[in-house]
């Protein structure tokens, strides 16, 4: 069962600005991983940066608290679908339930929505879900 659902929307620019601005904010809001996922990327790496930034507000919104910014790790599976990793009060707010997450970015915005989901008893996984 869906227990809450999560979307943000951040102009690519207002990120771009504050990263420029102030680099320690790259420290506090993002992983290692993802600094080097999205450094990776010189011609889109702000779009990148504002995805993520995006995706965790929205992990947030689904469950319904204030996390710590690095409590919500972003990474990208094999087919580069972008998955999440708690940790902290992250990972006990989404106890025995799944993130699933979806990030997309225009030229001038990234938008991400995150639906945090309990199994229901003899329920395995999210319909239609590819793990």
């Amino acid at each position: 069962m869906i227990l809450g659902l999560g979307v943000d929307i951040i102009e690519i620019k207002r990120v771009e600005q504050a990263l420029t601005r102030r680099p320690s904010l790259l420290r506090r809001l993002f992983t290692p991983e993802e600094v080097r996922y999205c450094e990776a990327r010189p011609g889109s790496r702000y779009a990148h940066f504002a995805g993520r930034f995006a995706a965790k507000e929205a992990v947030a919104k689904a469950l319904g608290r204030s996390l710590g910014w690095r409590d919500v790790a972003v990474q990208n599976n094999e087919l580069g679908k972008p998955t999440v990793v708690l940790s902290g009060r992250a990972r006990e707010a989404a106890e025995g339930g799944s993130i699933y997450l979806s990030i997309s970015h225009s030229r001038d915005y990234a938008v991400a929505q995150a639906v945090f989901w309990v199994p229901e008893p003899g329920q395995e996984g999210l319909p239609y879900a590819d793990e």
